[in-house]
């Protein structure tokens, strides 16, 4: 059986979150699988990108060429097509992100194997892996199995498996580039960084976030004065944003920002599966919502049951005493 291969995902010599939540799982079905986590580095100048990979990999394949300093999906197509083929891996995890989507077919129908994409979460069944997806609108969740193959290809949805610390200490193989084709389509211009408004709710320690039970905008002053009480800043989830009573960038979801703060604070919010995807992994929730068959109480570590506007300002007080 072959081994599992993860696609490290890196923007501007900085790994990123999705390719650690992609190798957590990765390990995870390596275990169950008697094989390796193989990771798979393609970029320009990758010693320390190595360094903060072996920790959580069995073995790392690094190609190092400058023509993959900066994501590109045709030579990045390329260059994997060649590497799974050599490997025959049992299955290829991509993230699920701006990169994965992009790639994650395009490779799967060069390579004319078995893929699914946007996945939360992969199980092994006779040798072979089920996928487990979320459709309609979060509601339900589908296991998709897959036609036989040699190899499998699969997407995985961030936020949807917490990133853990490993305990390996990878060998790493240098590769050979194949021979890669001028990008006839795509050529990297420049990076240039999404722009924030005063807050940038992905740094802070402490997130309060207010959803539809705040009812109208002038309500928002009370959970901003609630947030700076307890040493937050305020997020929000889509029909806090969608109405524009705060900036899209303060969205936390699967079409915001994935968060993973020390603390959130969920307010009159019910807990889509497209929000929860977005904080779940904050290390600690706490949910308030009158509903108590709200599904943001699944997730939160302690819930109160009651109506924001009577339970905030008690708790900003309490909190103001203590601080003072």
């Amino acid at each position: 059986m072959g081994d599992i291969l993860a696609l490290v995902e890196h923007r501007r010599g900085e790994i990123r979150d999705a390719t650690y939540e992609v190798m957590t799982l990765g390990r995870k079905l390596a275990g169950e699988t008697d094989s390796r986590l193989t990771a798979v580095l393609l970029g320009s100048g990758t010693d320390s990108l190595v360094a903060s990979l072996k920790p959580h990999a069995h073995r790392i394949l690094v190609a190092d060429n400058p023509a993959f300093k900066d994501f590109n999906n045709e030579t990045y197509r390329v260059a994997l097509a060649d590497i799974i083929g050599r490997e025959q891996p049992l299955l290829t995890l991509i993230g699920h992100t701006a990169y994965g989507i992009e790639l994650t077919a395009a490779l799967g129908t060069l390579l004319d194997v078995p893929f699914t994409t946007d996945c939360v979460g992969i199980d092994m069944a006779g040798g072979k892996p089920v996928a487990v997806r979320q459709v309609y609108d979060g509601k339900l969740s589908q296991r998709v199995s897959f036609r036989e193959g040699p190899s499998y290809l699969v997407s995985l949805r961030a936020g949807a498996t917490a990133a853990e610390d490993g305990s390996a200490d990878a060998e790493v193989v240098a590769l050979e580039a194949p021979a890669l084709p001028e990008a006839a389509h795509l050529k990297f211009i420049d990076y240039i960084e999404a722009v924030t408004g005063d807050v940038d709710i992905a740094k802070a320690d402490i997130v309060v976030s207010v959803g539809r039970g705040i009812k109208e905008q002038k309500n928002i002053s009370i959970v901003e004065e609630f947030a700076e009480a307890v040493g937050g800043v305020v997020a929000c989830s889509r029909p806090v944003a969608d109405a524009e009573w705060l900036p899209k960038d303060r969205l936390v979801g699967s079409s915001g920002k994935t968060i993973k703060p020390k603390l959130y604070i969920a307010i009159g919010i019910s807990g889509s599966f497209q929000h929860l995807t977005g904080m779940k992994n904050a290390d600690t929730i706490i949910a308030i919502n009158k509903d108590p068959e709200a599904p943001i109480f699944n997730e939160a570590d302690y819930g109160i049951v009651d109506d924001l506007f009577k339970v905030l300002p008690v708790l900003k007080n309490t909190i103001s005493e203590i601080r003072q």
